[in-house]
């Protein structure tokens, strides 16, 4: 399972909650106790995303849900 978000959902929901389990299911993170595909590409890309942060990088372009560029830094 993407640790990032059941630490943030936990966080967010409480630790004793399932709540960060069902939204993760609900998402396609999950599926029952198992991490999908989708799950781990998630993981991934946070871990990219986190690590090409750290080494100073800015200007590093995303997309919104809406379709718009972001731009951070």
């Amino acid at each position: 399972m993407p640790k990032f978000l059941e630490q943030k959902l936990k966080k967010e929901y409480g630790s004793n909650s399932a709540v960060p389990y069902k939204v993760m299911n609900a998402i396609g993170a999950m599926h029952g106790s198992k991490e999908t595909a989708k799950g781990r590409a998630m993981e991934a890309k946070h871990e990219r995303d986190t690590r090409h942060m750290d080494h100073g990088h800015k200007n590093v372009v995303n997309r919104s849900s809406h379709g718009e560029k972001l731009r951070h830094g």
